[in-house]
């Protein structure tokens, strides 16, 4: 079984299909994960031109399943990892067993919790510069944060943009102080000490376009707008590990431990994924090399593994509810 249907799960379920495993992959509660917010997409492979995020997990999905991977349209209420076969019960009250488990439930950029933030997704608002740089050539941009994925982001930026200004909230970057001393000494780069973003200005007629912040200084109350043409919020991200905390090896920020060079994880027979096992690259093929290890893992520890013992088989509807 494959939970969660962003590139590593739809990957991994491609290759498990090809296989043989008959892979069964529950989607979640949104089929296509980060890519299908996402608008153009300009660094997959394949593709001369950008494509539009959701068309891509589109395609993803329909060859997942034109090869043979069932698709379970819920979301994974909990899984019992104590013993093979592994118990998964699903939102909808259906409960599962299988024999190996990949986990690929992704991760959540953590936002500023503005509604312009929604707004403006995509057209001028991103949580990750490697993606959506390039967008921003020649312009002036924003960062809000301050620790290293922050400061790594703005620096990334320098790369394009002709300003980039990052916005903290203290007086002090958390940052790795190489990191610090690289993006001070960089002319294009700019610090708001003690600011927060309060807004997002701008407008949505005929589409929605950046092209200003509302700041307020912590330290005086004070509040400016300051025109930019993007931002980019760096503050962090939740792995989605809340169904095997407690059960899998997690590391302090919640995302799941596993082999150098491998997909294995602290229990025989699961394999994570893409951005719940990743804190560093968080990248759609990235992610998708890493669906690709998974199956091919996932099939190698069945070969070597004999089936466990069960009323069912495995990978299929279980009469007995997860305990």
């Amino acid at each position: 079984m494959i939970i969660g249907s962003g590139p590593a799960g739809y990957t991994a379920g491609i290759y498990a299909a090809r296989a043989g495993l008959a892979p069964l992959l529950v989607t979640g509660l949104t089929p296509g994960g980060q890519l299908t917010t996402t608008t153009d997409v300009e660094n997959y492979p394949g593709f001369a031109e950008a494509v539009q995020g959701p068309w891509l997990m589109d395609q993803m999905r329909e060859q997942a399943e034109h090869v043979g991977c069932e698709l379970v349209y819920d979301a994974v209420a909990e899984v019992d990892l104590s013993e093979r076969p592994f118990k998964i019960r699903t939102e909808a009250g259906d409960a599962f067993l299988a024999d190996t488990l990949v986990l690929a439930m992704g991760a959540q950029a953590r936002w500023l919790g503005l509604e312009a933030e929604r707004v403006f997704s995509g057209y001028g608002v991103s949580a990750c510069a490697t993606c959506d740089g390039y967008f921003f050539r020649g312009k002036e941009v924003v960062v809000v944060g301050g620790g290293n994925t922050a400061v790594e982001e703005a620096l990334y930026l320098t790369g394009h943009a002709t300003k980039v200004t990052v916005v903290h909230r203290r007086d002090r970057f958390r940052a790795e102080q190489v990191l610090q001393d690289r993006l001070l000494a960089n002319p294009i780069v700019s610090v708001l000490w003690n600011h927060v973003v309060e807004d997002i200005v701008g407008t949505t007629d005929p589409t929605p376009v950046v092209t200003a912040l509302r700041l307020r200084d912590l330290g005086t109350g004070t509040a400016r707008e300051m025109p930019t043409d993007g931002l980019f919020v760096a503050i962090g991200h939740d792995p989605s590990s809340a169904l095997v905390r407690g059960q899998l090896d997690l590391d302090e920020a919640g995302y799941v431990k596993v082999a150098p060079w491998s997909t294995r994880t602290s229990v025989p027979g699961v394999f994570a994924a893409g951005d719940i096992c990743d804190p560093v690259f968080r990248q759609a093929i990235t992610s998708a090399g890493m669906g690709c290890m998974a199956a091919i893992e996932a099939g190698r520890f069945l070969s070597e593994h004999a089936p466990s013992p069960s009323s069912e088989p495995a990978g299929t509807r279980a009469q007995a509810p997860v305990a």
